[in-house]
Formats: structure tokens, sequence, C-alpha cells
């Protein structure tokens, strides 16, 4: 076995800085930014991104449009799913390890032992990294609500995004709709433009009654620009025009508003049609309907149609039942690993239509993971006819494999299972 990285070493220190994983505050993140000389005000232009579904997808297309055109673009995101230098990337590559080691290190020093958590430090790293080098815009990404997030620091981003608001995240952000949608609000500034996703009357209430107070433009999916397919291609029309594009290189009909989202967003910042086309074309995003085609774990099952999602939230689910419902029939079955902290029952309600059989596992390494039979019961309870266990992906894709060799098999649940998958095919 290799030894750790030294930036694992010092990102295992920082997990034990505070007593919470999560607790929602500014006040942590504004002492440690004076501290390291006020990163936040130095980065290149923002786009900062909130939403409960598909932040990362959004961020991708964008990134993908915004380099077509010639841009640098550092990008941040959270959760990393095999490493955590996924979380930061520097003028279009990967934080280098020295340079995550190094950055960490000095966070550490600069905050002297008091407590932080480990998401708000990684946050600060990422700023004086994003500062110190080089590029034309940064790509933030809520990692929880949005109001009390630790990326909400940027007094005047160039750019807000809030994707589909919906329920999740409730024992932090609210019981309802419009609480949560409050929160995520919360990225809004004065006089700086806002692209809204499709969202519920109720939410979306929320949403431009906090924009009005502040004077922010809103650019609203359904009133100021529209997005769908029409005979297999992606029209977007906004007051500017119309683009016929081709569809989203990311599978699924929910890609569709993603990408149009993307679109708008790069029309406020003034790119033409050819960084709106890159933008759907080029992204890649792993783990959101992902085809494994290789590594170990795809070729202990070669016959098998395999594939990795880590949508978590019942509106995750309902995207990967319409994705499913797409696809050429073919006998599906789904391996499923969730959190104790996620509606399970209301994430695998739409999917039970869409699937011959769930086996449930448990996420290895995972604190918060559900027993793989509770998670059976829950599959059980929301209408899947037949449910099993087994002690790891692994164990239950050989087991598919040789009852159904030609079956589709999709890992799904969480994005931590969808980590741990990652780093066991390679």
């Amino acid at each position: 076995m290799s030894a750790p990285d030294s930036s694992d070493i010092i990102l295992t220190r920082l997990m034990s800085l505070h007593p919470k994983v999560i607790d929602l505050t500014l006040e942590r993140m504004h002492r440690i930014l004076a501290a390291l000389g006020h990163p936040e005000a130095a980065i290149p232009p923002a786009i900062h991104i909130a939403g409960t579904n598909g932040k990362g997808s959004t961020q991708a297309m964008i990134r993908a449009g915004l380099e077509a055109a010639g841009q640098r673009v550092h990008a941040y995101t959270s959760p990393h799913l095999a490493r955590f230098h996924e979380r930061i990337r520097l003028a279009g590559a990967l934080i280098s390890e020295p340079a995550l080691a190094a950055l960490l290190d000095e966070c550490e020093a600069q905050n002297g032992g008091t407590q932080i958590t480990f998401f708000e430090i990684t946050t600060a790293a990422a700023f004086l990294a994003f500062a110190r080098t080089p590029a034309d815009y940064t790509l933030l990404e809520v990692g929880l609500g949005g109001r009390l997030d630790a990326t909400n620091v940027i007094e005047r981003p160039a750019l807000t995004i809030i994707t589909p608001v919906s329920i999740d995240h409730q024992q932090f952000l609210g019981e309802t709709l419009p609480e949560i949608a409050g929160e995520k609000a919360g990225i809004l500034k004065r006089g700086v433009p806002c692209v809204v996703g499709p969202q519920a009357p109720e939410g979306l209430a929320v949403i431009e009654a906090r924009a009005a107070r502040l004077g922010a433009p809103l650019f609203v999916h359904g009133q100021h620009w529209h997005a769908f397919e029409e005979r297999g291609r992606l029209v977007y029309q906004d007051e500017n025009g119309l683009l016929d594009l081709p569809l989203p290189a990311l599978p699924g009909p929910h890609q569709i508003e993603n990408a149009g989202a993307a679109i708008a967003a790069l029309r406020v910042l003034g790119f033409d049609e050819a960084a709106c086309e890159a933008a759907v074309t080029r992204a890649e995003w792993p783990a959101r309907m992902q085809r494994l085609r290789r590594g170990p774990l795809a070729e202990s099952a070669p016959g098998v149609e395999l594939w990795l999602d880590g949508g978590h939230n019942p509106a995750g689910g309902a995207a990967v039942a319409a994705t499913l419902a797409r696809m050429p029939p073919r006998p599906t079955h789904l391996i499923c690993g969730m959190l104790n902290t996620k509606d399970v029952a209301g994430y695998m309600r739409p999917l039970a239509a869409q699937a011959a059989s769930l086996t449930a596992v448990a996420i290895p390494g995972e604190p918060n993971t559900l027993p793989a039979e509770v998670t059976a019961e829950a599959a059980t309870r929301a209408g899947l006819a037949e449910v099993t266990t087994a002690p790891s992906v692994a164990e239950a894709l050989a087991r598919i494999a040789a009852h159904d060799p030609a079956a589709r098999v999709l890992i799904c649940g969480s994005l931590y299972l969808a980590g741990q998958v990652l780093k066991e095919n390679g």
C-alpha cells in the first residue's frame, strides 16, 4: 500500500478542528479570511451557483463553454468523489499535490488551532489558490444552502445562479420549500444578475421577493429563457433569439434544463453561440449517469451495461427514473447505498417502475451510511418488487451478472458511494 499524500495527513487533522461536520455561520470564515489577507477579494470574477439539484452539471457546462471561448477558469465543487484535489481546479487543471499541501499548511497555521469546520478551512484554501493563480473566471459551487455557506463571502460576484430547489437537508435549511429557497436565495447580491432554473411557484416567489429588495436582475426559466428538446435537438430561446443546438453530452432529460441555465449564464456574460454549443457538447461530469466501460469493476461483468449516478434526493431519483425510461428496453437492476440523512423512500419511489430489482449495500468507510437491511426495507416500502442485500458493490454486481449476464446495472443512491465505486474501478 502506498504512503498517504501530505495533503491527506493534513486533511485528517483538519477534520478534528470542529466537533460538528456542518455548523452554518460565516463568522469563522470571515476570521480566517482576514488572517489570510482576504484572498476572497482578489479572486477572478466569480459565478456563484446554489440550488438543490444540478449545480455540478451546470457548473461543468459553463466551464466547458468558457474554456472553449479561450477563458481560463477556476472551479470549486464539493464533495469530491475519489480524491480531495477534485474540489479545486486552477485555470483548467486540478490542483497539484504540492500546491494543495502547502495551502492547507498555511491555512492551518493561520487558523491557530481554533474551531473551524473542515469545509470552511478547505474553502479558505481554495480562495487562496484562486487569488494567487491568474484566470478569467471563478466558478463557485455552494456546499450547503447558500446564505450561511462558506462560499458566500464574495461581496460582488459577476453572476449568481440558482438551479432547481427541492426538499433536502431539512435539518439545516428548513422544513418547507419556501424556507429552503430563502436559504438558496441568500447568494443574491445587490445589483448582480441571477439566472434562475426551473422552480416550484412557492420557491420562485421567495427568490423574486429577495431579488426585488436587492435590485438584482433575474433571468428566470419560463419567463426570460426557455430550453426544450425538439426533434433530437436542444432548442434554447431568450429575448436575444433562438439557438438550435445538439443535445447535451451529459445524459438524461433533466440535463436539458441544466444546459439551459448554463447557456443563459453564458449569454448574460456576453458569450456567443459557439461557447453555448461547447457548453452542451463538451461538458464532462463524473457520477451523473456515467457509463462505466473500463476498470476492474466493469471488466468483472463484461456483458453488463454498467452505470453510476450520485443523485440522492427525491428530485434526483425522479431525474434518474426519467433517464432510464428513455433508454432502450433492457432489464435494469439497481445497486443502492444511501446515507441516513436522506429521504430514502422518496428517492426510490420514482425508480420502482424502472427497476427489475434492487440490491442494497452499505457505503464503505462512511459513518452516516444506512445499513443495507434498512435501505432494503425502504426499497420494499417504495414498491420495488425484488429486493435483497449484499456485503459490497462487487458482490452485488457478481450476483446480478450471474443471474442476468446482459443486464443494465445502475449503482446509485449517494455521491459517497459513487466515489468509492470510482476508486474501486480505478
